[in-house]
C-alpha cells in the first residue's frame, strides 16, 4: 500500500518539528512496511542551504517521492569542497535510505584535488539518475571595459597576468574555469581565491575584481538587473535562459565546462530498492512540471522527457569528467591537503 501523501522536511525542520512551506505531509502510519521505501529517505546535500545543489535537490525531491510514494529528508552536509557529505553517504547503510544528491565539482574534481577526499567517485557510488548541467557565466563587473570576449581577451593578451578573476577558493569550478580559459585562450588571467562563492561575488559586485565565474542559477537576478555583465556562457552551447549571451566554445573553440547535477546511491544497495530509485527518476525526470521548474532556475536538463540519459551513460560521463578535470587540476598546480 503506497502513501497518499508525500513531505519533503529537511533535517533541521524535522528536529523542530516544522515542514517546508512548500510540503506535503504524509499521513501517519500510511506507508506499508514492507516494500521499499518503507521509510523516510534521507536525501544528502553536500553542500549548503541555498546553493545550485541544494536548490536542485529539493525540487527533485518532492518530485521523487510523489512518485515512489513516501517521504524524503533533505540533509545538508557541507564541508570539505563536498567531501564531508559524499564520505558520509559512501559509508552510510547500504539500504536505500540515504542517497547522495551532488555536483561535478564534488564527484568529479575533488579526487584529483584533494590527496585524501575519503571516498572513490566509481566504487563507492552507483548512479541513480543525471539530472542536467547548469552552465557557469563569465561575468564582468559592468564598469570593466571589455564588454564582449574578443575585447576581453584581447586586453587580457596586451596586459598579461594582470586582469584579476575572483573564485570560490582553490579549485573550485569557478577556479578551474578560468585556468581552463588561460590554458585554451593562450591568456594568463590572475586568480583570485576566495574563501567560498558568497565574498568573492560579493567582491565583483563591489568592483573589488572585475571577473568572475558564477553559476546561472545565483547569478542570473544579479545579470537581469544590470549589475553584473555576462559576456559568455561555460556550455558548448547558448544557454535557453540567456539567448542573446554567447557560448566560450564560439570564440575559443572545444571550451566546456558545465556544473552537472545526478543522484547516486552507495555501492551495494540492493537490486530491488536501485531499481525502484531509477525507475522512480525516470519518472519524475518525464514529469512537465518538474522540467518546467528546473528550466526556470537555469538547469539543461538531461536527455529528454522520453529518453533520459541511463545510469550507465550516467557512469561514463563520470568517469570521463575525472579523467578530464584531473589534468586540468594537475596542470593548473592546485592541490588541498
Amino acid at each position: 500500500m503506497r502513501c497518499a501523501d508525500f513531505a519533503i522536511i529537511t533535517r533541521r525542520a524535522l528536529c523542530a518539528g516544522a515542514v517546508l512551506g512548500w510540503a506535503l505531509t504524509a499521513a501517519p502510519g500510511a506507508c506499508a512496511q514492507g516494500a521499499y521505501p518503507s521509510r523516510p529517505i534521507v536525501m544528502v546535500v553536500p553542500q549548503a542551504a541555498g546553493g545550485t545543489n541544494d536548490i536542485v535537490g529539493r525540487v527533485v525531491a518532492q518530485k521523487l517521492t510523489e512518485k515512489l510514494g513516501g517521504s524524503a529528508v533533505v540533509e545538508n552536509k557541507p564541508g570539505a569542497g563536498g567531501n564531508i557529505g559524499t564520505q558520509a553517504v559512501a559509508r552510510a547503510p547500504k539500504d536505500g535510505y540515504t542517497l547522495l544528491m551532488t555536483i561535478s565539482s564534488s564527484q568529479a574534481i575533488n579526487p584529483a584535488l584533494y590527496k585524501a577526499p575519503g571516498f572513490d567517485p566509481v566504487a563507492d557510488f552507483q548512479p541513480i539518475s543525471l539530472i542536467g548541467a547548469v552552465p557557469n557565466v563569465l561575468l564582468a563587473h559592468p564598469s570593466f571595459p571589455a564588454k564582449t570576449v574578443p575585447e576581453l581577451l584581447a586586453l587580457a593578451k596586451s596586459q598579461p597576468r594582470t586582469l584579476q578573476y575572483a573564485s570560490a577558493g582553490n579549485g573550485t569550478l569557478n577556479h578551474l574555469l578560468g585556468e581552463m580559459l588561460n590554458q585554451m585562450a593562450g591568456i594568463e588571467l590572475q586568480h583570485v581565491p576566495y574563501k567560498g562563492v558568497a565574498p568573492a561575488l560579493n567582491d565583483v559586485l563591489g568592483g573589488q575584481l572585475p571577473l568572475l565565474f558564477g553559476s546561472l542559477p545565483s547569478t542570473l537576478a544579479h545579470i537581469k538587473a544590470g549589475r553584473l555583465r555576462a559576456l559568455a556562457v561555460s556550455s558548448p552551447q547558448r544557454s535557453p535562459v540567456l539567448p542573446d549571451v554567447p557560448a566560450l566554445a564560439e570564440f575559443v573553440p572545444g571550451y566546456s565546462g558545465t556544473l552537472w547535477i545526478g543522484l547516486f546511491a552507495p555501492a551495494g544497495v540492493p537490486n530491488e530498492a536501485l531499481a525502484r530509485l531509477q525507475d522512480g527518476m525516470r519518472q519524475a525526470m518525464a514529469d512537465k512540471e518538474l522540467r518546467d521548474k528546473l528550466e526556470a532556475q537555469g538547469v539543461e536538463l538531461a536527455g529528454t522527457a522520453n529518453k533520459p540519459v541511463t545510469p550507465n551513460e550516467f557512469a561514463a560521463l563520470l568517469k570521463q569528467d575525472i579523467a578530464k578535470w584531473a589534468q586540468i587540476v594537475k596542470t593548473s598546480g592546485a592541490t588541498i591537503n
